[in-house]
């Protein structure tokens, strides 16, 4: 049976960053790294292409440092309910 691949849909999904980062809010992933059991998605700023990084994709499901799908500056600062 084949092992199932974590973040199966990792690349092409939109993130806000509840911080700056680079200067920018918006980011989407454009690629992916699978090294040994850690994946790293590399995410690019929507307004600037220039403004890159890699990062653990587990880092992803802390909601405390990124909402899924881009979110507005009013949406970034209500409180998110469970």
């Amino acid at each position: 049976m084949a092992k199932k691949q974590k973040f199966p849909h990792l690349v092409g999904s939109k993130w806000t960053a509840q911080q700056e980062t680079l200067g920018w809010r918006h980011f989407q992933v454009v690629n992916r790294k699978n090294e040994g059991r850690w994946v790293f998605a590399e995410l690019v700023a929507s307004c600037d292409r220039q403004a890159r990084f890699w990062i653990n994709a587990h880092q992803l499901k802390e909601r405390d440092l990124w909402q899924p799908g881009w979110q507005t500056l009013a949406e970034i600062q209500t409180p998110v309910r469970d």
